[in-house]
């Protein structure tokens, strides 16, 4: 008798599945993941097992690498820790501090190359010893020093002189005050300030306007001013009175005796002394400007220059800080009409 086997074919009944088997483990192959619970997960990444299985960062934080790192949720998007704002350096994903908006750096902090925060905006201004300076401010503790970002926003940046005038601006502002008797004039034009006097007809007196500035200097050292100025007109001066003068010490209101023997006179064709010890030819009304450079030495020394040349000397020069420019005398038909450009003491 011969028994009949059925085979597994297209027209025969499916043939059993085999069961796989239990025992046979996941295997999970790539680098940076794990079998975690029966599945293979990244380590790298799954905030679930940050690091290894069933390590779960913490509400608001994100896995990085392996390891838990804050968040901060703004703008509907997720920013890591640290991250700056792309659309101002100045502020900066800080989760201790708010997760949901950005934190401002601390004022003095760099971020873009000559700049510092100040206020949460990043613009050119100095950070020294914990105070922001803006640019061009100068050291308050030594005015030959100022801020300049682009060469450090640490350190003090050295300059060549200390402006002490500057045409067109306001002379008030500048620290400068006016001593006047009419008839006068002062104007401004873009890059000057005009002092004009005048007598008039048959006046016993004339026009004064001497503007003066105190704390232009340290009496008690060596200095050196520069006057850039244009005398336009000019009457020749008495002895100690001058319609277009420079006086490197000035006692208010009139200027004392020393103030007035040292003062300097400008002449039609001529400088010197205002006491007549000492002149020197030059063509002073020639429409162009000109700078006048008093400098004076550790020995008292001074010596009075235009435009880098020596013309006068003097010994024994006492200076009190303050300076004072323009027509210095009421005395008729002694008038001037002078532009100043600029007033400057020169650092060390």
């Amino acid at each position: 008798m011969f028994g009949f086997v059925a085979g597994c074919g297209d027209t025969s009944p499916p043939c059993p599945v085999d069961t796989p088997d239990a025992s046979v483990p996941v295997m999970c192959n790539s680098v940076g993941v794990e079998l975690c619970g029966g599945s293979c997960v990244s380590i790298e990444s799954d905030p679930k097992h940050c690091g290894g299985c069933d390590k779960a960062c913490a509400t608001g934080e994100a896995c990085k690498g392996g390891v838990c790192v804050a968040l901060c949720q703004i703008d509907g998007k997720q920013v890591a820790a640290g991250a700056v704002n792309a659309a101002n350096s100045c502020e900066q994903c800080t989760p201790a501090t708010s997760a949901t908006a950005w934190t401002q750096h601390a004022d003095g902090t760099p971020c873009n190359p000559g700049q510092v925060c100040s206020a949460g905006v990043c613009s050119p201004k100095c950070f020294i010893d914990g105070v922001v300076y803006a640019a061009d401010v100068p050291n308050p503790a030594n005015a030959c020093e100022t801020c300049v970002p682009a060469t450090s926003t640490t350190q003090w940046t050295a300059r060549a002189s200390v402006p002490l005038l500057v045409g067109g601006e306001d002379i008030t502002a500048q620290g400068w005050t006016t001593i006047s008797q009419t008839p006068n004039t002062l104007t401004y034009g873009a890059d000057y300030v005009r002092l004009e006097t005048s007598t008039n007809s048959g006046g016993r007196t004339s026009g004064q306007l001497l503007i003066t500035r105190a704390n232009s200097l340290d009496a008690t050292k060596p200095f050196k001013i520069h006057v850039t100025m244009q005398v336009e007109s000019v009457n020749t001066h008495n002895s100690l009175d001058s319609g277009a003068a420079i006086l490197g010490s000035f006692t208010s209101p009139f200027g004392n005796s020393t103030d007035r023997s040292q003062m300097i006179y400008l002449d039609n064709g001529a400088i010197g002394w205002a006491d007549d010890t000492q002149s020197a030819a030059f063509p002073v009304t020639d429409g162009a400007y000109h700078v006048y450079e008093l400098a004076v030495d550790a020995a008292k020394v001074a010596t009075v220059s235009i435009d880098g040349v020596a013309k006068l000397t003097r010994n024994n020069f006492m200076a009190n800080g303050t300076i004072a420019i323009g027509d210095q005398t009421n005395d008729p038909n002694i008038d001037g009409a002078v532009r100043i450009k600029s007033v400057e003491r020169l650092c060390p």
